[in-house]
């Protein structure tokens, strides 16, 4: 099969690829997915990963031990766990001491003709939601994980640094708590979605040092921590909602002193992504710039790597 591989840090496309066979898990034909910011930072060395990468896709199930699934249109959630170990058994199963994960950890991925998934990692996507919404449910869903680990009030003050491919989201999941949310942004396509749904701007320098309750780092850099840091109010919640590449110099004794709580957050529910996008209540238009054949997947990722670009789609 055709499909986009990873090795040494260089992408490049193959058309010998062996369709996936794993006993157990549904045979997943991709109809769409999209390139991510994790993806991006694969080719830049984030994490050794050798294979076929991407994770956010919906596809359609041609292949399953249980029949009902054959012909669901379906996207997956990315953690293969074993659902044995200390973390699964503790209901921290997305912390698997045993996992694989989508594209990204010991698993190929889908920027290819086909997947392989277990059936529980599957979710059926609503016939109103299409191809181009239901392929964002990944994202959707890491977005939705903040308001399960931090209570979000309709008093608090958030402020979200960020409004690329993933901020974005964030913004209107945070949006429908009816919060005093400020959303920094860099550049004029960002800002025009969020006015577009009513969301409110701020620039860096309007930001009011320790003011602010609840602050989401999307940036994954060492000026946007320190910009979140500034930020935050003593007691207030910092949630870092990215990867950070290599380290970053940390003023520990400040966080200590104000008892500033800081929340690492990573992959979410994908049922309520589903169902806000079923709803309406969020809308990923105008997030996608480009799409391309997955024959074009290597032109895919250097569009996406431009500065300012949002949603690159890629279709077998």
């Amino acid at each position: 099969m055709f499909g986009l591989w990873l090795e040494d840090q260089k992408l490049r496309l193959r058309d010998n690829l062996p369709k996936p066979v794993k006993s157990g898990e549904a045979l997943i034909r991709v109809r769409m997915a999209g390139v991510c910011g994790t993806d991006l930072e694969l080719t830049r060395g984030y994490y050794p990963f050798s294979g076929v990468p991407g994770h956010e896709f919906v596809g359609e199930v041609v292949e399953a031990e249980d029949a009902a699934w054959i012909g669901q249109r379906v996207t997956g959630e990315i953690n293969v766990v074993c659902g044995a170990c200390e973390q699964c058994r503790n209901g921290r199963s997305s912390h698997c001491e045993n996992r694989t994960v989508l594209g990204i950890m010991n698993r190929n991925g889908a920027f290819a003709e086909y997947l392989s998934l277990p059936l529980e990692n599957l979710h059926r996507v609503p016939d109103s939601v299409i191809d181009e919404y239901a392929v964002f449910t990944e994202p959707l869903a890491a977005a939705l994980e903040i308001q399960q680990q931090v209570h979000i009030h309709p008093t608090d003050r958030v402020l979200v640094i960020g409004a690329g491919r993933f901020g974005q989201l964030i913004a209107q999941t945070i949006a429908l708590t009816g919060a005093d949310l400020r959303v920094v942004a860099r550049h004029q396509i960002q800002k025009n979605l969020l006015t577009a749904r009513g969301i409110r701007l701020i620039t860096e320098d309007e930001i009011q040092p320790w003011r602010w309750d609840v602050v989401v780092d999307v940036t994954g850099s060492a000026s946007g921590f320190g910009l979140a840091r500034q930020a935050i109010r003593p007691r207030g919640t910092l949630v870092m909602k990215s990867t950070y590449k290599g380290e970053m110099s940390v003023n520990f004794s400040s966080i200590v002193v104000d008892e500033i709580n800081i929340v690492g957050s990573r992959c979410g529910p994908f049922a309520p992504a589903l169902r806000l996008m079923e709803s309406g209540q969020v809308d990923p238009t105008g997030m996608v710039m480009a799409r391309y054949p997955l024959a074009q997947g290597v032109a895919a990722f250097e569009k996406a790597a431009e500065r300012g670009v949002l949603k690159v789609l890629l279709t077998p």
